[in-house]
């Protein structure tokens, strides 16, 4: 036994300080090179996007084209894991919607250069978008993030809207999104038994100024559809009742039954997205559902 607590204080002693030092964002980013599947195998059109950052990163995107005329343009940021060739298929049913989807591997996933890290991430989201409104008869614009894409989205939403930047988004849609950075790093952290008496000082590691619940109320009067899952066992249901009860209106709540950031193996799921995108578009800034 004592032994057993010696190894066990030793691991300790040699985690703890790579976390402090690291600032916990490995709790956000498992980046992966595997090519899991492309655009092709699934009869999709498409074409290979490189951008450049602001910071000297390159960023690996892909745009897929609507089948018939387009509807406007899905911007899609994908959850922590692997890249976006382990997402492609929760936004391959889009273009037969005539939608156009554009996304990207945020910096150190896939062909994308550099090592992940939240600010970093925050600036690949922007960078992204950007190059997306600059292209030619592309809007309108709609945002889909998903799990760590949705914590990634909503500031880039909030921050758009606050700027006033142009064009405006017509929808955004938080699909298994975290209430907040630092809030799922303390939650997660006390998770885990070797971690939890220190939660709240590796938390404080995270930058405090990313938690989505202090920022969704910005993105209005742009209509926010809130996705979350009774049975997510990766971000538990409540951060998306969370994150609906600080926006503001326009809002709509989805309340799925589906595995974590599986959302749209399941048809009404999907067909309840595009009457929200329609909604938005048809009539920009009117409430998509009530309280």
């Amino acid at each position: 036994m004592a032994r057993r607590t010696a190894r066990v204080l030793l691991t300790l002693s040699l985690a703890l300080p790579l976390l402090m030092l690291g600032g916990c964002s490995s709790l956000f980013f498992y980046p992966d090179k595997t090519v899991y599947i492309t655009p092709d195998q699934l009869n999709l059109e498409y074409r290979d996007v490189y951008l450049d950052t602001v910071d000297g990163e390159r960023l690996h995107g892909w745009w897929l084209p609507a089948q018939g005329e387009p509807h406007g343009t899905v911007y899609f940021l994908h959850g922590n894991a692997q890249n976006m060739s382990s997402h492609l298929l929760n936004v391959a049913w889009m273009p037969k919607e005539a939608y156009n989807v554009f996304l990207i591997d945020y910096r150190g996933y896939g062909q994308s250069t550099g090592a992940p890290d939240i600010e970093g991430a925050l600036t690949d989201s922007e960078t992204g978008f950007r190059w997306l409104v600059q292209q030619p008869d592309t809007g309108p614009y709609y945002l889909l993030g998903q799990s760590l894409g949705g914590g990634l989205g909503l500031m880039l939403a909030a921050e758009w809207q606050d700027r006033g930047e142009q064009p405006p988004l017509t929808a955004v849609v938080l699909d298994s999104t975290f209430a907040g950075f630092r809030a799922i790093a303390r939650e997660k952290l006390d998770s885990f038994w070797l971690t939890w008496l220190f939660q709240v000082p590796l938390s404080w590691t995270i930058p405090g100024d990313y938690e989505g619940v202090d920022h969704i109320d910005r993105i209005s009067p742009v209509p926010v559809m809130v996705i979350h899952s009774l049975r997510d066992g990766i971000i538990p249901f409540h951060n998306g009742t969370s994150l609906y009860t600080a926006a503001k209106q326009p809002k709509e709540f989805l309340q799925t039954n589906t595995p974590h950031a599986s959302t749209f193996v399941i048809p009404a799921y999907r067909d309840a997205v595009v009457a929200f995108l329609k909604e938005a578009a048809a009539d920009p800034g009117s409430p998509a559902s009530g309280e």
